[in-house]
């Protein structure tokens, strides 16, 4: 090696060692990458992990979560149930393509129900339906009307207004299976 070679390379290994030194000086602290695209802060989200304890910060208190209570509401503090998109009618029948969906009956505590929940009992069993009580006004139009005329079929009470308008109906009683909506 000639003495010229040997001066780039005293020279190249001098910078190389110069722009190390501070990194080198800072190895035993930890990497802390920071970019700011907008938004907000995720800090306060690790923070509630509480995973390692910060030095020189005041513990936070921690974020209350909501408890669930330890007895479950009852029927009857939902009712009455109405729901105002939903009438009892006649409804025609269409194809839906909803894969996976168990199959579900939309009725209401009057007559056209009833009579629609006793010729359709033992399918709807079969069918391992749930059904969705949109109109009920009470427990006992619930258990005695509705129930005793599908038992094996379990019904609840629920506003039914989103369901209509997501599904297109107006009118009940009806079956809606993964394929179709029909009455």
């Amino acid at each position: 090696m000639t003495t010229s070679h040997l001066a780039r390379f005293s020279v190249k290994g001098l910078f190389v060692l110069l722009a190390g030194l501070p990194l080198a000086s800072l190895a035993g602290e930890p990497l802390i990458v920071v970019e700011d695209r907008g938004g907000t802060s995720a800090l306060p989200y690790y923070e509630t992990l509480n995973l390692q304890p910060r030095a020189n910060t005041p513990a936070r208190p921690p974020i209350l979560t909501p408890q669930i209570p330890a007895t479950p509401a009852d029927e009857a503090t939902m009712l009455p149930v109405r729901s105002a998109k939903l009438t009892p009618g006649t409804v025609e029948r269409r194809v839906i393509e909803a894969p996976g969906l168990r199959p579900f009956v939309v009725v209401g505590d009057e007559e056209a129900s009833h009579a629609w929940l006793r010729r359709h009992a033992v399918s709807l069993r079969e069918r391992g339906a749930v059904g969705l009580v949109v109109n009920v006004e009470t427990m006992q139009g619930l258990m005695r009307l509705l129930r005793a005329l599908v038992p094996g079929v379990p019904l609840a009470p629920v506003s039914g207004d989103d369901l209509a308008e997501r599904l297109g109906l107006r009118h009940y009683p009806v079956l809606i299976t993964a394929t179709g909506i029909e009455q």
